[in-house]
């Protein structure tokens, strides 16, 4: 089983999992983040969002399936995913494989969004790229506020105000 936890940069994914992980010890943590980190390594990224990149999206539903496959575990994903295409492609590719993937969106308040980006430290020793990651964190808003109606059907939406005990408890409610 997939665990996709999906929602605005700032909304509380990444805590969500954190308090999750301990409730559900026998679950992996992967970050698809880490995927592109990788590629940026490697290869140009023209956009500067990695998810751009079709070999990014194929090796995050690659690597998930295999993680599943070869270890018997389910997986908490925690990943801003808000692009329809690519949202199909990589859950497509997951089913295809045979594994339940459970999608859970976090909504949270623009201006709330916006004072926690705020509030996060990404580069503290360079405040020049700590200013464009918060930007780029911030241009994004908009676009994940209105991906919640192309989301797909099954997917549950959680107040991401609410704490992230309430929060996993929800979660782990829903996945019975």
């Amino acid at each position: 089983m997939i665990v996709w936890i999906n929602g605005a940069f700032g909304s509380g994914k990444s805590t969500l999992v954190e308090e999750l992980r301990p409730r559900w010890p026998e679950s992996l943590v992967f970050d698809p983040e880490m995927v592109g980190y990788v590629l940026r390594e490697i290869v140009e990224v023209p956009t500067g969002d990695f998810q751009d990149l079709r070999l990014w999206r194929r090796q995050v539903a690659q690597l998930a399936v295999g993680l599943v496959e070869e270890y018997r575990r389910p997986l908490l994903v925690p990943m801003t995913l808000v692009n329809p295409g690519y949202l199909d492609e990589i859950f497509g590719a997951l089913r295809e494989a045979g594994l339940d993937v459970r999608h859970f969106f976090l909504k949270v308040a623009p201006e709330v969004l916006e004072r926690r980006i705020d509030g996060r430290s990404f580069f503290p020793d360079d405040p020049a790229r700590e200013e464009r990651v918060r930007a780029w964190c911030k241009e994004r808003i908009e676009a994940c506020s209105a991906a919640v109606d192309t989301l797909p059907g099954d997917t549950v939406f959680l107040d991401g105000e609410a704490s992230p005990g309430e929060l996993a408890g929800q979660v782990l409610a829903h996945l019975g």
